[in-house]
């Protein structure tokens, strides 16, 4: 298995961060997404908006794009939910709110088509994210479309962007 590593610390604004892919714009597209089965992750052609715990400030991210599946760390994060997603590049960064820093990614394995994320998440209840060791880390691998899926649920913040009001 191949598997391409980063990590990174990212700026949040308004509690988001951004996957983006090559020659796509993530703002604005989201407004009228309606609630999602997976809350705190949630996808367009092109890009993807991941939610985290604290408002504003630094957070730690590791991505890992794959050539399969990796396996998802049950026992390290709180939240971990799967989604499928199409680039249309085989080429992402994570960006931050309001055209703040970009950083690209490892090109996807298999370029440009279908993958399947996995956002796993700790701490996201917490109000000041990096002196309480929260985490988000993203998987990224080849896979065909399928539904939804929580793999786990544990926080009262994933609740909250599950059914939002």
């Amino acid at each position: 298995m191949q598997i391409k590593q980063m990590d990174v610390e990212v700026e949040v604004d308004y509690g988001q961060v951004y996957l983006v892919d090559e020659g796509c714009d993530a703002y604005g597209q989201f407004d009228d997404v309606p609630g999602h089965p997976v809350g705190i992750i949630r996808v367009e052609k092109g890009s993807a908006l991941l939610f985290v715990g604290p408002q504003w400030g630094p957070v730690e991210f590791t991505v890992a794009v794959a050539d399969r599946d990796p396996g998802a760390d049950l026992d390290g994060y709180e939240d971990i939910v799967e989604i499928s997603y199409e680039s249309l590049s085989g080429r992402l960064s994570l960006q931050e709110w309001g055209g703040g820093g970009t950083y690209p990614l490892s090109p996807l394995s298999a370029g440009p088509g279908t993958y399947r994320l996995r956002y796993h998440v700790r701490g996201m209840d917490e109000e000041i994210a990096i002196e309480v060791g929260d985490h988000y880390f993203l998987q990224i691998w080849p896979e065909p479309p399928r539904d939804p899926t929580v793999l786990k649920s544990t926080s009262s913040s994933f609740q909250y962007w599950l059914n939002p009001k």
